[in-house]
C-alpha cells in the first residue's frame, strides 16, 4: 500500500491560459490527507481547468503541480490509479446492470476477479444498491445513478476522491444522503476534492476550501473562518416588499444591504432593532437567519450562485 503522504496535493503559484485568456492566474493552495477540501465560484471563475490540471489532463503554462509528493502531468497516469473521479454528469453504461457498470470499471484496474467481486458486494452496500445488482440503469432514480457514479469511483480504493458538482439536480433527501456516503468515506481516511455551486453543501462537507473569481483565489480558509472574516454575523432576507423596506427604514446606516434577484439581505451584527420595524410593516416577507457561506460568495463575486 503507498506511503501516506500529509500534503495529498500541493499548488504554487500555478497558471494556465488559452490564448490570450488568463483561466487559473498564479493560484496556491495546499490540500491535507483525509480532510475535504472545496473549490467555489461562478461559471468561468476557473475550477474546472484546475481539476484538469490536478489531474494531468491539462498541462500549466507555469507553477508547480504534484499530487502524492508526484510532479503532474509527467506522472499522470501513475497519478490517477490512485484517484477517484465523479464527474458533473452520470455516465454510466445504459446497456449494463448497476453490477455489470462496477465490474466493467473495474476491469480498467489491474484487479484480480476474486479481489473486483468483494470490491464490487462492498460499494453495493456502500451505496445501497445490493438489492438493486440487476437491475439496468435507466431503472434507477437519478440518486441512485449518483450513488452508483459514486460507488464506481471507489473500485480502486483510490486515496483521493475529486467529485465534480456530486449533487447537482437531486432532491434533498438524495442529497443527504449522499452527503452521509462521503462523510464516511473521509473517516475512513480518504481525502475529497470537491466543486459544489450549493454553499450548504460546502459548509456541511468541506474543512477548508477556496474561493476563486477569474482565475484567482480572493478567499482561503474553513467555512466558519470565511463566514466570521466576510460577512456580519446576522441577516435579515427580505424576500417580498423589499424597496419597502429601504423606504421605511429612511436611513439605512449600520446594515450592509445587498440585492440579488428580488431578494434584498440585510446585514449586521445585531438585527434584533431591525426585526422589530420590519414586523410593523404590512405586507413585508422576511427571514432573520444566521450568516451563511452563500452571503460570503454573494459578497465576494458580486453575483448570484448559480448564472
Amino acid at each position: 500500500m503507498p506511503e501516506k503522504i500529509n500534503k495529498i496535493v500541493r499548488i504554487d503559484g500555478l497558471k494556465k491560459s488559452y490564448k490570450t485568456n488568463t483561466v487559473v492566474d498564479g493560484i496556491s493552495f495546499d490540500v491535507s490527507q483525509g480532510k475535504c477540501f472545496g473549490l467555489l465560484g461562478p461559471n468561468g471563475a476557473g475550477k474546472t481547468t484546475t481539476l484538469r490540471l490536478i489531474l494531468g489532463l491539462s498541462p500549466a503554462d507555469s507553477g508547480a503541480l504534484s499530487v502524492f509528493d508526484l510532479a503532474m502531468p509527467a506522472n499522470a497516469r501513475l497519478v490517477r490509479q490512485r484517484i477517484g473521479v465523479v464527474p458533473q454528469s452520470d455516465n454510466l453504461d445504459p446497456d449494463f446492470t448497476v453490477a455489470e457498470n462496477l465490474y466493467i470499471y473495474g476491469s480498467y484496474f489491474q484487479i484480480s476477479r476474486s479481489a473486483l467481486a468483494k470490491r464490487i458486494k462492498e460499494l453495493l452496500e456502500f451505496a445501497g444498491l445490493q438489492d438493486r445488482a440487476e437491475t439496468k440503469i435507466g431503472a434507477l432514480s437519478g440518486g441512485m445513478q449518483r450513488r452508483l457514479t459514486i460507488a464506481r469511483a471507489l473500485v480502486n480504493d483510490p486515496e483521493l476522491i475529486v467529485l465534480d458538482e456530486p449533487t447537482t439536480g437531486l432532491d434533498p433527501q438524495a442529497r443527504h444522503m449522499i452527503w452521509g456516503r462521503l462523510r464516511k468515506l473521509m473517516q475512513q481516511g480518504k481525502t475529497l476534492l470537491l466543486t459544489t455551486h450549493y454553499m450548504e453543501e460546502a459548509e456541511r462537507l468541506c474543512d477548508e476550501l477556496i474561493v476563486m473569481e477569474q482565475g484567482k483565489i480572493i478567499a482561503q480558509g474553513s467555512p466558519t473562518q470565511l463566514i466570521h472574516k466576510n460577512v456580519e454575523s446576522e441577516v435579515v432576507e427580505v424576500r417580498s416588499g423589499g424597496e419597502q423596506a429601504i423606504k421605511f427604514l429612511d436611513d439605512t446606516n449600520g446594515y450592509r444591504v445587498e440585492k440579488a434577484g428580488d431578494t434584498h439581505y440585510f446585514y449586521s451584527n445585531n438585527a434584533s432593532e431591525l426585526v422589530i420595524k420590519f414586523e410593523k410593516i404590512k405586507d413585508i416577507v422576511f427571514l432573520h437567519r444566521p450568516a451563511n457561506l452563500e452571503d460570503v460568495f454573494l459578497k465576494l463575486t458580486g453575483r448570484e450562485l448559480v448564472d
